[in-house]
């Protein structure tokens, strides 16, 4: 650890002082690696985690003794744990501001204490300590530079002395080394992939959004300003005590669909701040966001409209140069230039004079068709890339004989995007071409493969077919999967002639230019560029061609390019869907053995499936799909035996299955039998969709029958031992969570322990694992021996920590898992222990209903068996009001689950009291007018509990409950039945109330109730009418004596 802190750590360069660590994503990965390495220890290593440090840790702490609790001793701000070492001293002393700590085991309790604040604690420890092996275990330890004895120094120490203290040491050094190593792995490959940022490159982006900012509505900001004028001698804007944070400058940016943002430049990328303090006239540096790579990935996530308008600008993010001076500048250069060179620059020259005159190239013509570029150039922008490219020519030839300018050009930096969006980020003229936008470490040449995809492009642009053939066989002896080679065919003007030739008659021509662009349109910008220039709707057509070969090149191409939502809809909107599903037709699926006719077929097929695969991301599509028969033609290939083919249709098909019509169709077609087969094969990308599939579908109680019948749960059980590839147990967790939804299911998985398997991997697990874990924990633990499993391998733990979590659908299954453990009195315990119910309730404050009602019925079993439910509930400050208040929600699950808490809360007198005081009888009243027989049923519980204290019978019937109540009794479900009973029982209590009931016709409803089965009912009915009736004698006799 001390090597990592000091080699990979990246700290403030204070001019005195120790300086702190930079607020960087390196420094927060390695903080929560230590963290994690820090919380887990004493549950790992206990023996060691009881070992006490030679010296303390010592820190300025933001925990006061409020957040301390149970095992400490607080005495005002003073906190001391109740563990002691030998000598009596504590292992956690807090005085003030100031704590000390001595030992790993109270490490990991302050780290579990400190919740959100553990990052902040874990800086503050780690810059006050900045060798914190020396403090646990000696100096002899320390990190050094060079040779490092410390190992070889314990070793001779364990040979003289056999002593288990020294072995525990051993231990602890060894483990620390470890976590050291690991870090300093995890550091390498995070600053490998780093570009950190510079005054330079901060100004040059800013610059160069300023020249597209400004008023009207193509404009990509409306403004973009630095909060300070003054720059300092490094370049920056921040002030010196926030440089030595790494901060380079705060600009102040208006979107045009958003509020202005305050966002801070740093070393480390750009993030959103606290915006500025009107009253101190300064700036809140508190970030406030993600850190993002640069301006413009920024402004991607924040702005729609930024990402809407710099797509529009994608060809013309540059200062173009107009073409008369580019013009006037050859004649200038021109004038001095000699000798051969002369000649040839004349030659180009005179090229470029017809450029300027005609955009359009004149060729050889071929059976009266000309191969010509298309029109669609002018329309688009694209001109400008090409006069870019020609003024680089001229630059290049000038270089040539001279070499006087000095100056070198720039690649193209790599663009990166989550959004599939186009970025371009260079201006075209001629000075700012040779600055790179991005930082960048040095200058350099393009590569020597764009000079050579210029050169083909003249022969492309011009030539007669067969040269253009032979060009176009020379461009695929680059390699195109380069992306200086991508680009370089995209801004040399080669991309536009591409789409041109797929426009011709000549096969050749079509077929070459196609595998071209098959192999470009992987890059995201190329994609983006082909769907603007039309490339798309030819490609359509193109799938209408007899020629095999044509058709595959043409559906790989529209795979590839309908990745993002646009291409998806031109697909669509110009028939491609169903002349896609046109190329699934083949009746070569069950063959083994294929002539080359049914291979073409089946390849025809693949490539169909691969472009609908793509498709099939948009709605509108799916549908598009199914009207045009892609059903059952889908469930034809799945039965196939070709692997190939295999993974798009499946694919297509768990794509689809978000759609309820597909999941029907998937369970009809008998399609699940295949999926299940294919959950056997070796190929994890195919096992993943079929999981994902099975995932989908499982909602349905058929479909989960027919998984458990053709044998799908032993697969899928098989398959969790495949941790390593995350995507496939995403896929096979989500599976077996909805399969466990019947209880034949989970009988089966008992069989195959499941459960034990689930719980080994709660832990080092992405968030979309852990919600299909815990949500099939959450199925399973609906049987009690499934429940006593998950105590036994050390479950509880790991899932009651995951109610300190953030995500929506996690807290929802947690919750879920967590309360169906607490109806064992032992889990309970270990619950109550880790304070679970604490979390529980914290969760009702969250603002998703989802999770307030998931945490609501966890509450429940938490109370039925904690040891003190009464004062354990009273505990909770403000605990009951605010689940009183939560009676106002207009969501129904959520209410539903609020009164069964309530009913349970209110079995304790005091607390019925306190609820009461909250104002519980008016709200519960006022939710006596529902139709919801689950709501009716706990609400009717609630209203019962609620009746024995005080005067609350009356207040029942004064704010008309009562009524609502005996229709409730017309339900048809006898669970209402029942609680409703128990409820007119408690309230005949009261004559008002009795009459209200007679009034409303409740003798007759309950005197058929009389009769039941159910004891409970029978009871609750017939008191109820006993009371009425003594009501009625006792009037009668008051009448006539």
């Amino acid at each position: 650890m001390g090597a990592a802190l000091a080699r990979a750590a990246q700290w403030t360069a204070a001019g005195y002082g120790t300086g702190t660590l930079e607020i960087t994503p390196l420094n927060e990965a390695l903080l929560n690696q230590i963290i994690k390495f820090a919380e887990d220890f004493s549950t790992r290593h206990p023996q060691e985690a009881v070992v006490v440090f030679k010296e303390p840790l010592e820190w300025k702490t933001q925990l006061d003794s409020s957040a301390f609790g149970e095992g400490y001793e607080i005495d005002g701000e003073t906190v001391k744990s109740e563990a002691r070492d030998e000598d009596g001293q504590p292992l956690l002393l807090l005085t003030a501001s100031n704590l000390r700590v001595r030992n790993f085991d109270q490490l990991s309790r302050l780290l579990q204490i400190a919740m959100e604040k553990k990052l902040k604690e874990a800086q503050a420890c780690l810059e006050a300590n900045r060798d914190p092996i020396v403090k646990i275990l000696g100096p002899e330890y320390g990190t050094v530079e060079g040779e490092d004895k410390s190992m070889l120094h314990l070793l001779d120490k364990v040979k003289k002395v056999d002593d288990p203290e020294t072995e525990k040491k051993m231990k602890i050094f060894i483990l620390l080394h470890q976590l050291d190593m690991q870090l300093l792995n995890s550091s390498l490959k995070q600053i490998s992939k780093d570009v950190r940022l510079s005054p330079a490159a901060v100004n040059n982006e800013v610059n160069l959004l300023k020249n597209f900012s400004g008023k009207g509505e193509d404009t990509v900001l409306e403004s973009l300003e630095y909060t300070s004028d003054y720059t300092f001698s490094n370049g920056c804007r921040a002030p010196p005590w926030r440089q030595v944070h790494g901060e380079i400058c705060y600009l102040i940016i208006k979107p045009h669909d958003t509020d202005p943002l305050c966002i801070t430049c740093s070393t480390a990328g750009v993030f959103l701040n606290g915006g500025e303090l009107k009253s101190k006239g300064d700036i809140d540096y508190e970030r406030k966001s993600d850190i993002y790579k640069d301006i413009v990935t920024f402004l991607r996530e924040r702005s729609p409209r930024f990402v809407e308008n710099m797509a529009k600008q994608e060809y013309t993010f540059f200062k173009e140069p107009t073409y008369e001076k580019n013009y006037q500048h050859v004649e200038a250069v021109d004038a001095k230039v000699s000798g051969q060179s002369q000649n040839h620059y004349d030659h180009t020259e005179k090229n470029i004079h017809e450029k300027v005159k005609s955009s359009v190239a004149k060729s050889k013509s071929i059976e009266k068709k000309k191969l010509e570029p298309s029109v669609k150039w002018k329309n688009t922008g694209l001109s400008a890339a090409r006069r870019r490219v020609e003024a680089i020519q001229l630059r290049e030839l000038k270089k040539q004989p001279r070499q006087s300018n000095g100056r070198n050009i720039h690649p193209k930096p790599k663009v990166s995007s989550k959004s599939e969006e186009v970025s371009e980020s260079s201006s075209e003229t001629e000075e700012d071409e040779e600055q790179p936008v991005r930082h960048q470490e040095g200058n350099t040449d393009l590569p020597s493969e764009y000079w050579g995809i210029q050169k083909l492009a003249k022969y492309l642009k011009g030539g007669n077919p067969t040269a253009t053939v032979i060009a176009l066989c020379s461009m695929r002896d680059f390699n195109l999967a380069q992306e200086t080679c991508q680009l370089a065919i995209r801004d040399i003007g080669c991309l536009e002639v591409l789409i041109n030739l797929l426009d011709t008659e000549e096969i050749k021509c079509q077929i070459g230019s196609l595998k071209i662009l098959k192999e470009i349109s992987q890059n995201t910008l190329i994609r983006h560029a082909i769907a603007d220039l039309g490339g798309l709707e030819i490609m359509v057509k193109i799938l209408d061609s007899p020629d095999k070969e044509l058709k595959c090149l043409a559906a790989e191409t529209i795979a590839n390019v309908a990745r993002f939502k646009r291409a998806r809809r031109t697909v669509r909107l110009h028939g491609g869907i169903k002349r896609l599903v046109g190329l699934l037709a083949c009746t070569s699926v069950r063959s083994t053995g294929l002539t080359p006719s049914q291979a073409k077929d089946t390849e025809i097929a693949r490539c169909g499936a691969l472009a609908l695969w793509s498709c099939s991301k948009s709605t509108k599509n799916k549908e598009a799909i199914r009207k045009a028969g892609g059903i059952p033609l889908l469930a034809e290939w799945l039965k196939s035996s070709h692997k190939s083919i295999l993974t798009p249709v499946a694919g297509t098909l768990q794509e689809c299955a978000s759609e309820p019509s597909y999941r029907l169709a998937i369970r009809t077609e008998g399609m699940i039998e295949h999926l299940v087969k294919n959950l056997n094969t070796e190929h994890e990308e195919l096992q993943m969709h079929c999981a994902s599939a099975i995932f989908k579908c499982a909602e349905d109680k058929e479909t989960r029958d027919l998984v458990r019948l053709h044998g799908g749960l032993l697969p899928l059980s098989t398959l969790l031992g495949n941790s390593e590839n995350k995507q496939l147990l995403a896929a096979v967790t989500g599976a077996i969570w909805k399969c466990a939804i019947s209880g034949e299911n989970v009988s089966k998985f008992h069989d195959y322990k499941v459960v034990e398997v689930l719980v080994g991997l709660l832990t080092d697990q992405p968030e979309e694992v852990l919600v299909n874990i815990v949500g099939a924990l959450g199925e399973c633990c609906q049987e009690p021996r499934h429940r006593a499993i998950i105590r036994k391998c050390g479950g509880i733990p790991p899932l009651v920590k995951l109610l300190t979590g953030t995500n929506q659908a996690l807290l929802v299954n947690v919750t879920k898992a967590v309360g169906a453990c607490a109806t064992e009195p032992e889990n309970m315990m270990i619950i109550d222990r880790l304070d679970g119910v604490r979390l529980l309730w914290s969760l009702l404050k969250n603002p998703n209903p989802d999770v307030q009602a998931s945490a609501a019925w966890a509450i429940c079993p938490c109370i039925e068996n904690a040891k003190d439910a009464g004062e354990m509930v009273r505990s909770f400050v403000g605990g009951l009001e605010l689940i009183v208040n939560l009676l106002k929600s207009k969501n129904k699950e959520v209410l539903a689950s609020v009164c069964a808490a309530i009913t349970n809360i209110a079995k304790d007198k005091e607390n019925l009291a306190v609820i009461t005081d909250h104002g519980v009888v008016p709200l519960l009243s006022k939710l006596a007018n529902t139709n919801d027989d689950k709501l009716r049923r706990h609400l009717a519980e609630a209203i019962s509990h609620c009746c024995m204290w005080g005067s609350n019978r009356v207040t029942f019937g004064e704010s008309k409950a009562v009524a609502p109540l005996v229709r409730y009794l017309k339900s048809n479900d006898p669970l209402v039945h029942r609680a409703t009973a128990q409820a007119l029982y408690q309230l005949s209590e009261d004559p008002s109330n009795c009459i209200t009931m007679h009034e409303n016709g409740v003798v007759k409803l309950l005197l058929t109730m009389v009769g039941s089965t159910d004891e409970t009912l029978q009871e609750a009915a017939a008191g109820c009418i006993a009371n009425i009736r003594r009501l009625a004698l006792a009037t009668e006799k008051a009448k006539y004596g």
